[in-house]
């Protein structure tokens, strides 16, 4: 296995950009707090595209634990409507558009090109439509379509990140406990198979989809 190992000169650039208010989180939030351990300084940009009421209320206080090691961090949260980014889609590739003008990352965390649900295939089509020389990563969201596949890169986590991770999202989301997908024992089991088909040392992984990567 080909391991990927950060050294920057100036401090490593994070862009994570999730649909929803708790998608970063659920997608990648480990491998973002392994990356703000292992490298201090590190700036990140953290982008919701989609968050009004409580549920922006809960996007902010979650990435606030979540940022809470990082060097600098820029949070934005969108109000495009839940389940539309197809039929506003002009008006997102604008957001994009500019953001591309503010931001230089070392590595996009995003969603995964064949994920079913349709705000989320139009995050990661746009992704690679504004940034193409940078390293991304496809992150996925385990729900009722049953659309995970087969990640080509994992990110290796210990007990202690897991722990953290799903107490930061149980802790942050209560507008979601309603809902039965939304539980520890679904998040573990997403961290414990990634673990099992990447042979981690302490049992646990974040599976991502890397269309390109040059060493």
């Amino acid at each position: 296995m080909m391991s990927l190992n950060f050294t920057p000169v100036s401090p490593l650039r994070i862009l994570c950009l999730g649909a929803h208010s708790d998608d970063i989180e659920i997608g990648c939030g480990g491998t973002i707090l392994r990356l703000l351990a292992e490298h201090p300084g590190t700036e990140v940009d953290w982008v919701v595209f989609a968050g009004e009421g409580l549920r922006a209320e809960e996007a902010a206080k979650s990435a606030s634990r979540f940022l809470a090691e990082a060097g600098r961090n820029e949070v934005v949260i969108n109000q495009f409507k839940d389940g539309f980014f197809p039929y506003v889609g002009a008006d997102i590739k604008q957001f994009f558009e500019a953001l591309k003008k503010k931001v230089s990352p070392n590595l996009i965390l995003t969603h995964y090109r064949q994920d079913l649900h349709q705000d989320h295939r139009l995050i990661s089509e746009l992704t690679w439509n504004t940034f193409r020389s940078h390293l991304i990563l496809e992150y996925e969201i385990a729900k009722y379509d049953g659309d995970i596949g087969a990640p080509n890169f994992f990110v290796h986590l210990d007990g202690a990140l897991c722990r953290k991770k799903v107490d930061y999202i149980l802790q942050s989301f209560d507008s979601q406990r309603v809902k039965e997908w939304f539980s520890e024992d679904t998040f573990y089991a997403t961290l414990r198979l990634r673990g099992l088909e990447s042979n981690a040392p302490d049992k646990f992984a974040e599976g991502f989809y890397c269309r390109k990567m040059i060493y």
